[in-house]
């Protein structure tokens, strides 16, 4: 009987590693948009969300206030965040070292670090001055009219709790994220 309850729940983990596979999800900082993707179809969109108080852009230092442009992975989950969910991104990539270690933001050290995290499929280091900690979280506790009305955030995208959790059926680590 146990090996049967075995069996049963492989079975379940493969579906759902299956069901996600392929999802990739497109942040619009424009038009305040996530939308869930599976190849070219769009499987589903989440609208107003919140981005950073001083918008998109690239992201030079730590507590710019800035969501970050480019494209990321989902790094790790923390589903007993105080903002209901948090998915960090891999945030800085080496094409954000690349262009802060050119205008001086970083060092050589920081710069080889993020890039070997990427080339190791790992999380970047989440101390450069560049900053860290970026994520897609839902609001746990906070005003829901504040984040209708604002963006709001120190860089993270900001949805709110029942998107938060819609979108974590789709989502698990390593699934690719752009943000324009």
């Amino acid at each position: 009987m146990r090996r049967i309850y075995t069996l049963l729940l492989l079975i379940c983990l493969s579906s759902v590693a299956w069901a996600k596979e392929g999802i990739w999800l497109l942040v619009d900082t424009q038009k305040l948009s996530l939308s869930v993707n599976q190849g070219n179809k769009t499987l589903e969109v989440l609208e107003n969300i919140a981005i950073g108080k001083r918008g998109a852009g690239f992201k030079k230092r730590m507590g710019d206030e800035v969501t970050p442009l480019g494209d990321y992975k989902i790094g790790w989950i923390d589903r007993r965040s105080a903002f209901q969910v948090f998915m960090g991104i891999t945030y800085p990539s080496s094409e954000n070292a690349e262009k802060a270690l050119q205008e001086g933001l970083i060092g050589v050290n920081h710069y080889q670090a993020i890039v070997n995290a990427e080339q190791h499929d790992r999380v970047p280091p989440q101390n450069t001055p560049l900053g860290g900690r970026i994520g897609i979280h839902g609001l746990g506790r906070a005003d829901v009219d504040i984040h209708k009305s604002m963006n709001w955030t120190r860089g993270c995208i900001a949805l709110t709790n029942p998107q938060i959790m819609r979108l974590s059926r789709w989502v698990s680590e390593g699934t690719v994220i752009k943000i324009r």
